[in-house]
């Protein structure tokens, strides 16, 4: 009897792994088909795909580009602003350590006896007047000799007048001759 157990399970396991089998195969089959749907279907819709990827990565762009726009404007604001800073600190510092220098070199010169910028200026300034002054001297100068000048004519006028009344009056006064020896 046991036998015969054994034979209708075998045959009966048989039958229900060929139905399994079966199954399997026509899941297999099925799988096989629709993955060959879905790459006809993809390849009929790529284009459509792909036109509205690059329509949905434009929008993001366009959303990034006003963000990170709106970002890079805000750090140039804030690098100018330091830039600014830093320049102005280091014009600052600039202008004391020139001063400094200044101070130290005018300090030295003066030791050495050397004048500075403010006493050439002084002088430059009393040279400048000194100049005015002898230049209105030889102003005065020349307007007297001009005034002399002047009279002279007059005078030769003058004097050739006295010279032609001499000659006129030697001409008049007789010839006198010479004596004989």
């Amino acid at each position: 009897m046991a036998t015969k157990n054994t034979s209708k399970s075998s045959n009966k396991d048989e039958s229900s792994l060929k139905g399994m089998a079966s199954k399997i195969m026509e899941s297999g089959q099925q799988i096989w088909l629709a993955g060959l749907g879905a790459f006809a279907k993809a390849q009929e819709e790529g284009g459509k795909l792909y036109d509205s990827l690059v329509k949905e990565g434009s929008a993001l762009e366009k959303i990034t580009s006003k963000y990170t726009s709106a970002k890079v404007s805000e750090v140039r604001g804030a690098v100018e602003n330091t830039v600014n800073q830093v320049k102005d600190r280091a014009t600052d510092t600039l202008s004391k350590l020139e001063k400094v220098f200044e101070d130290r070199v005018s300090g030295a010169l003066g030791a050495l006896g050397i004048p500075g910028r403010e006493e050439l200026n002084e002088l430059s300034r009393k040279v400048d007047e000194l100049n005015r002054l002898v230049k209105g001297l030889d102003a005065n100068k020349a307007a007297p000799k001009a005034a002399k000048a002047a009279p002279k004519p007059a005078a030769k006028v003058q004097t050739a007048k006295v010279a032609m009344k001499s000659a006129s009056k030697s001409a008049k006064a007789p010839i006198k001759k010479p004596a004989k020896k």
